[in-house]
């Protein structure tokens, strides 16, 4: 069902001492309903910002939303008051942010959290709402759900934080779930863990997924499809398996670099280098001034984006010069 949710030029800025800096910068974005798409890029790409964007939350001023559309189930979220966002937040669209621990009240136990959702959003009583909650508790695969009804956040650990986040987030019964850099601050067997979660709710509730994450072969174990945020702007998009074996966009080979067991086993010099300057001053490509595969042209022109196949885009002038030149292929594990 194509449509179910889509952003049409989205420009987001916030303002600054130094003046008013733009943040996102969005041509087009459309996820099908039930499918789990996932929105790679480095720390600082807007990420974050897209998420809060889509849920109403950033704080305006200094977030100034300039123009564009987010469409969902056929009504722009940027035409809500505040008063209708309430009612989508938590009952159609839910997010589950970086870090649990911050996200949970430590005063109170993470039972009594989960309660309070059902009171407040489904107005059930407390007993009917402890029922939901212990639900809830054996949904995301916590053993010894009464037990864990009775913790405070500090006494669980950090993947069993994160279940009960989860359980938080779908508790309302959300259709859309946004996923913020769920794993982070998780170690690598526990992030096997949150990531079949996630997949298998997925599966059995329906939900579409919205996956956000900084580490582009983490995305590919769950994901449909993949877009690469690089600045504020989308610079390639397409079915997972088609961005990683045939990444066309400097950037993304960047990303694939910085997977552990890439193919490509040095990186590029220069490249992830930190400092320098970033973007252009111009009009130009954002990327120009750390791509190894600059030209002038780069820094003369934003690069519209171009379908290399059915399913997969990119922008960037280099990615269509000489047909095939460009493309690069990730043999990670």
């Amino acid at each position: 069902m194509s449509g179910y949710f889509e952003i049409e030029n989205l420009n987001v800025g916030f303002k600054t001492f130094e003046g008013e800096k733009n943040v996102l910068d969005i041509d087009s974005l459309v996820l099908d309903k039930g499918e789990t798409f996932g929105i790679v890029g480095e720390s600082g790409a807007g990420k974050t910002v897209l998420a809060l964007t889509i849920l109403r939350l950033l704080s305006t001023p200094p977030a100034v939303i300039r123009s564009g559309s987010i469409n969902f189930n056929g009504e722009n979220l940027l035409q809500k008051t505040e008063k209708e966002m309430r009612r989508i937040r938590g009952r159609k669209i839910s997010m589950i942010f970086q870090d649990p621990m911050s996200t949970l009240n430590p005063v109170f136990t993470v039972g009594e959290q989960i309660v309070r959702v059902f009171m407040n959003n489904k107005k059930l009583s407390r007993k009917e709402a402890a029922k939901e909650a212990l639900s809830m508790i054996d949904m995301v695969k916590l053993p010894d759900a009464g037990n864990i009804m009775g913790k405070y956040p500090h006494e669980l650990s950090g993947g069993q934080r994160q279940r009960i986040v989860i359980a938080i987030a779908l508790s309302c019964g959300a259709e859309f779930l946004i996923a913020d850099e769920p794993t982070r601050n998780l170690d690598v067997t526990i992030q096997a863990g949150i990531l079949k979660l996630v997949a298998e709710l997925q599966r059995e509730l329906g939900v579409t997924v919205l996956f956000i994450a900084n580490n582009l072969g983490l995305v590919s174990v769950i994901c449909n499809r993949v877009a690469i945020l690089h600045e504020g702007r989308i610079i390639e998009t397409g079915k997972a398996r088609e961005v990683l074996r045939g990444s066309r966009h400097p950037y993304t080979h960047t990303l694939l670099n910085a997977v552990p067991g890439g193919s490509v086993e040095r990186v590029l010099p220069g490249v992830l280098m930190p400092g320098g300057e970033k973007g252009t001053s111009g009009e130009g490509c954002r990327y120009y001034s750390r791509c190894p595969e600059r030209q002038d042209i780069c820094r003369a022109r934003v690069p519209d984006p171009g379908e290399i196949s059915g399913t997969h885009t990119v922008a960037c002038h280099r990615a269509f010069k000489g047909g095939e030149a460009g493309a690069k292929e990730y043999s990670g594990s």
